[in-house]
């Protein structure tokens, strides 16, 4: 068994596939409209265009603002994502303006930090150990 898809709830599915592809790298892999403005818009990371995708799923259901808003309130992330370096990504991110809730944080053999994505949820990059 495999991870092939997971998603995260965004506000304006237009001003996301903005973000996770032109700030945060990621390469746009389906685009299937689903009538009305909702999209089946799904991103890959370009190191593993056949990997996990992630679904950038319309908010619109009641449930997802409470939901939302309470993680963002705790500080929880709703994602995290992999990187080489925490500490270079976040100069790179903040650099194009990202917006971090949590600055690099070392926590034994990890380095995490945590941003907004601009689309209702926090995202935590994370460096794990060799």
């Amino acid at each position: 068994m495999k991870i092939h898809l997971t998603s995260v709830f965004v506000n304006d599915q237009a001003k996301a596939l903005a973000f996770y592809t032109e700030i945060l790298g990621f390469v746009k892999k389906h685009d299937v409209p689903l009538g009305g403005e909702d999209r089946w818009l799904t991103v890959v990371s370009p190191d593993a265009p056949g990997g996990t995708e992630l679904l950038l799923e319309p908010a619109g259901h009641p449930a997802v603002k409470p939901y939302r808003d309470a993680l963002v309130q705790d500080g929880i992330p709703l994602a995290q994502f992999t990187v080489d370096d925490v500490k270079a990504e976040y100069e790179r991110l903040s650099g194009l303006g990202v917006r971090f809730t949590q600055e690099p944080l070392e926590a034994g053999p990890v380095t995490t930090a945590v941003f907004d994505d601009t689309c209702g949820n926090l995202i935590q990059i994370a460096t794990q150990p060799q």
